[in-house]
């Protein structure tokens, strides 16, 4: 997990506009502390948050970014008339964020959160990311297309930052990588199956982060001392 978590915080720069770093071995980030998660690869959390006023959610534009070698590994292997251009990324890049950003608030929304688009004292602002996107077998609609199978759509980490709305105080920051699930045997890949393999593997996360966010109100206020690897839940 740690080199994971390397990558993810190298990667989180890309999107939040700062050059964010970990030290003592990722235990620590500008002054979160890493904690054990049930459902994350990693967590990190301020110590003493108190996450019980927040029964509204400010979400800020969902961020995406392919693996940095992706395209290449795509192109390497495939003919020119099915090579991905920077167009066709970019869509797909676009295709993420709003998957990620309507299941994202599906999930808040059915779970009695409010999202908003103001701050407000009771207004958690959340800062969401997939980044390290592969997809095994892109569909680039070529003339005269091959069909593509592969086990599985490919993979993701997803990256989320957390705030007061009205402070902008850093409250929390977590990450996870998953793959997105295994078919029995080889399936046909296209645009419509990667779609949804994808949009279900976001809905497990968005699950997660309600179930996590819900956790963390009900240990709320956290320990003011919290120490590497302490459990908070």
């Amino acid at each position: 997990m740690r080199l994971m978590t390397w990558i993810a915080v190298s990667t989180l720069a890309l999107f939040t506009g700062a050059a964010f770093a970990a030290d003592k071995a990722a235990e620590t980030w500008d002054g979160l502390v890493e904690v054990k998660a049930k459902r994350l690869d990693a967590a990190y959390l301020a110590p003493g948050a108190d996450f019980r006023p927040y029964t509204k959610l400010m979400v800020d534009p969902t961020q995406a970014a392919f693996h940095k070698d992706w395209m290449k590994n795509m192109n390497d292997r495939r003919d020119l008339t099915r090579m991905v251009d920077s167009e066709q990324a970019q869509g797909m890049l676009e295709a993420a964020k709003t998957n990620f950003a309507d299941v994202f608030h599906e999930a808040f929304s059915k779970a009695g959160y409010t999202i908003v688009d103001k701050p407000g004292p009771d207004v958690l602002r959340v800062t969401p990311g997939v980044v390290n996107l592969y997809v095994n077998a892109p569909d680039v609609m070529a003339a005269g297309r091959s069909t593509s199978y592969t086990a599985n759509a490919g993979e993701a980490t997803m990256l989320l930052e957390l705030r007061d709305s009205q402070s902008n105080a850093l409250l929390g920051r977590v990450l996870d990588r998953r793959e997105t699930r295994d078919s029995v045997g080889m399936q046909t890949s296209n645009r419509v199956t990667n779609t949804a393999d994808f949009r279900m593997l976001f809905k497990s996360w968005a699950s997660g982060c309600v179930k996590g966010l819900e956790t963390l109100k009900s240990v709320s206020p956290l320990p003011a001392t919290l120490t590497p690897g302490q459990k908070v839940d």
